[in-house]
């Protein structure tokens, strides 16, 4: 018989999943690779080899192993960048779902708790951002505060910022027709601690899909933002710039630029699998008989 604790129901329903396992073996593969890039990566990112300016990778019948996937056309070894882009991309991706979660859960909750003056101002706002096609709304703020990682990380939140509130809301408002808010209203719990301690913990499962979700969305949107220039700023290892900066030689040595956009593909679709797995997971309704 299986064990009945909360966390190895929830495995045995995420394991059902194949790919979804496949999708979070990968994940904590490059997590593990960004964590440890110090340690793996042969070369420092930024350090130049003047005598391999776009060194062919070690397949190529004039490559070599010294450079296992090639230098770029400053001389830096691809493998080390690549490596070390993984810790921007998910910096970024992992920055972005925090504090949109953090901030959407708060603008959520006040929706529901201060009346329909503050619903409305909050929603429609929402509305504002969702109503600008997200790329370009993005652009619009790096265009305003200035192309870096850190204005990167504040336009890719306010993109993402109104997933969170406009679930949040949907669900606490649904929660609050229930009978155990009812009850705990008659029994004269206070508000704040109405809505964190017994409505929040109930909104929660699918907030954790979305924000699993929102870090792909913010790697994608991030790696278009480096790869428009206004994004992570060179020297900067981060795999949209890497994309940026090898484009014009996408005839002549094309794994300057496929290697990058294989890495953002790996790295979403597998975000994107491991998502789908957790909300299989955390919803009994998607989980197989």
């Amino acid at each position: 018989m299986r064990d009945n604790h909360p966390l190895a129901d929830f495995w045995y329903a995420f394991r059902e999943n194949r790919g979804a396992v496949a999708g979070l073996a990968v994940v904590l593969l490059v997590v593990l690779a960004a964590l440890l890039a110090p340690l793996i990566a042969p070369y420092h990112p930024d350090a130049q080899f003047r005598d391999a300016i776009r060194a062919a990778p070690f397949w190529e019948p004039n490559g070599s192993t010294r450079f296992l996937l090639g230098t770029d056309s400053l001389g830096r070894d691809l493998l080390t960048r690549l490596i070390y882009g993984a810790r921007v991309s998910l910096f970024i991706g992992l920055s972005v779902m925090g504090v949109s979660f953090v901030i959407g859960v708060l603008l959520g909750l006040a929706c529901v708790s201060f009346g329909p003056v503050v619903d409305t101002l909050i929603t429609r706002v929402m509305d504002l951002i969702m109503a600008v096609p997200s790329l370009v709304l993005a652009i619009l703020v790096v265009a305003v505060l200035g192309p870096s990682l850190t204005n990167t990380i504040v336009a890719v939140t306010i993109v993402y910022l109104p997933r969170y509130v406009r679930l949040l809301r949907a669900s606490a408002q649904a929660e609050l027709g229930k009978d155990y808010v009812t009850a705990a209203r008659v029994a004269g719990v206070g508000k704040a601690r109405l809505m964190f301690r017994t409505v929040l913990p109930n909104c929660l499962a699918p907030l954790i899909v979305q924000a699993a979700l929102g870090v792909s969305d913010a790697i994608l949107e991030a790696a278009a933002l480096g790869f428009l220039g206004l994004g992570a700023q060179p020297p900067t290892a981060e795999w949209g710039t890497m994309l940026a900066d090898a484009r014009e030689f996408i005839r002549s040595e094309p794994w300057l630029v496929t290697l990058p956009g294989l890495a953002i593909l790996i790295t979403v679709v597998s975000i994107n699998l491991a998502g789908d797995g957790l909300r299989d997971a955390l919803d009994p309704k998607m989980r197989k008989t």
